[in-house]
């Protein structure tokens, strides 16, 4: 059986202010994952210490923190079979130079420090993301009618 699971995706400031929330969320929806909670925010530098903590203390921390802080982002929960593994080969490797073309950062990104997307890379990590962002009223389960067509 393949668990459905609950993954959380953020798009960065730079991703934001390029105008590619539709691109992103268009790819999402596209690929049969299902957004259940959504919002835009400009992130406090609390929440973003929250947010990178297992950064700290290394040499991109800092520049990191003042990046993700410097305008708005759009956070998401995203539903799906498998969904924390498909949203890590639908965003493309951190490195935007190393990511293959037909993902997120690989189509839209150049520089490491701008990769357009943050993506949790276990269900420890968007478990954790998720709470960071997220009260458990924000979440809408649904259906979507092709769910017939992409699930057995």
């Amino acid at each position: 059986m393949i668990p459905v699971e609950t993954t959380f995706l953020m798009i960065k400031p730079d991703g934001v202010q390029r105008g590619l929330i539709g691109k992103v969320i268009s790819r999402i929806e596209e690929k049969g994952l299902r957004p259940v909670a959504m919002k835009m925010l400009w992130i406090d530098e609390e929440t973003a210490s929250e947010h990178y903590a297992e950064h700290k203390g290394k040499n991109f921390y800092e520049p990191l923190i003042e990046y993700i802080t410097s305008g708005p982002v759009v956070t998401m929960a995203l539903k799906g079979d498998s969904a924390i593994s498909i949203v890590r080969k639908l965003v493309g490797d951190t490195d935007p130079k190393e990511a293959p073309p037909g993902t997120i950062r690989g189509d839209f990104g150049i520089e490491i420090s701008r990769n357009i997307v943050h993506a949790a890379d276990s269900e420890k990590s968007a478990k954790r993301e998720l709470d960071i962002f997220f009260d458990e009223e924000h979440f809408q389960d649904y259906s979507r009618v092709e769910e017939e067509w992409i699930y057995e």
